[in-house]
């Protein structure tokens, strides 16, 4: 299959750029509060010393299977995992959190996935609300089987009313692994009882079965993360549906993931410059903080150096983000009034209200 790779370099800047007041530092983008839309509970666990950030897929995954996986085994981990991650991005100046994670069982400690998942709902529930709100996505292995796919559809579909907390499933793990058809009652359960889905998407240039994307595109998801080894018949169908792509810079780069004459990638090879100017949400996401070491904040400022985003413009991302999170009207809303309060706060032109708001955004498409 042949990549789409959108080439135009004249949204490009150099990190050596003159500091502009209309461009955000590092500060504003800590203080802008931010919504992750996909971050893995494991996480926390993993920490790669600094300048020792050389990974590709065929070492990564590896490295979660074998190890960082097993290492959450318990519900005592398993709480500690969670109020590690709730804290962190709370520091950060994330105001909504969707936390995703493979539900799992260790006959060894007596885990069983109902308490592994109860254990962090519990330790969200108790975790203080006032800065950030947190909800839980579980994930489909795709080395799992049906029948375990069925099953976290399940404990999600169980768990769904348990205060409004759990809100989706996702499809993760090794992209070069499994057939994802096997996949499809499963997500065809999730949508009929009202589950949001996301899917790790286009991660690696050749899919293991034909037509992996169609079939991917079929089970109807509302978000797709990474989405980098498009042709541009899934681009259209992609922006015909208006589908929000979530992007992790760090992770692309890191991981040697992008397309690109350069070994790897570079940062302004991202695809992020294509997605960005087209009418689909965006939502910029860590993946894996402790592996990349990148903070939320730090990938806003990344994108807002490389592309030549103003402070603006990177609030937006945040505010027209809201729509295609998984959790309820009241929660949208309460983002929406945090975003608007923030930005009239810091003096961004023209943020009065949500008339306001989009009354900019289709000048600046018209221009």
């Amino acid at each position: 299959m042949a990549t789409a790779i959108i080439d135009d370099t004249s949204v490009l800047s150099s990190l050596e750029s003159p500091p502009s007041q209309d461009f955000p530092d590092l500060d504003f983008c800590k203080s802008l509060p931010k919504i992750e839309p996909d971050f893995a509970l494991e996480d926390p666990l993993v920490a790669m010393p600094p300048g020792k950030v050389d990974f590709n897929l065929r070492t990564f995954f590896p490295l979660f299977s074998k190890y960082t996986y097993n290492l959450v085994n318990s519900e005592w981990s398993v709480a500690y995992a969670t109020k590690s991650v709730l804290r962190d991005f709370e520091a950060d100046g994330v105001a909504y959190l969707e936390l995703r994670t493979i539900p799992r069982a260790f006959e060894e400690t007596g885990l069983t996935k109902e308490n592994y998942v109860n254990t962090i709902l519990s330790t969200i529930r108790a975790y203080p609300t006032d800065k950030m709100h947190t909800r839980l996505i579980l994930s489909i292995d795709r080395q799992n089987t049906p029948e375990e796919a069925l099953d976290t559809v399940e404990l999600a579909i169980r768990h769904r009313d348990n205060e409004g907390i759990v809100v989706g499933v996702d499809l993760c793990g090794n992209p070069g692994a499994g057939d994802v058809r096997i996949f499809r009652n499963a997500f065809t359960k999730a949508r009929e009882n009202g589950l949001g889905i996301t899917l790790h998407f286009a991660e690696i240039e050749r899919q293991p079965i034909k037509d992996e994307l169609d079939i991917l595109l079929s089970f109807q998801p509302q978000r797709l993360g990474h989405a980098i080894h498009t042709d541009d018949r899934i681009l259209r169908e992609i922006r015909q549906r208006k589908l929000c792509i979530e992007l992790c810079l760090s992770c692309n780069v890191y991981a040697k993931m992008l397309p690109s004459r350069h070994e790897g990638g570079r940062f302004q090879d991202h695809h992020f410059k294509y997605w960005w100017r087209t009418d689909c949400p965006v939502a910029l996401g860590t993946d894996d903080v402790g592996v990349f070491l990148s903070e939320l904040s730090n990938e806003h400022y990344l994108a807002s150096t490389h592309f030549r985003i103003n402070r603006f413009e990177l609030w937006h991302l945040s505010y027209y983000s809201i729509d295609a999170i998984f959790a309820d009207h009241g929660e949208k809303e309460r983002l929406r009034s945090v975003l608007l309060a923030w930005g009239k706060a810091n003096d961004l032109d023209g943020v009065d209200d949500d008339e306001s708001v989009n009354e900019i955004i289709h000048q600046d498409e018209q221009n």
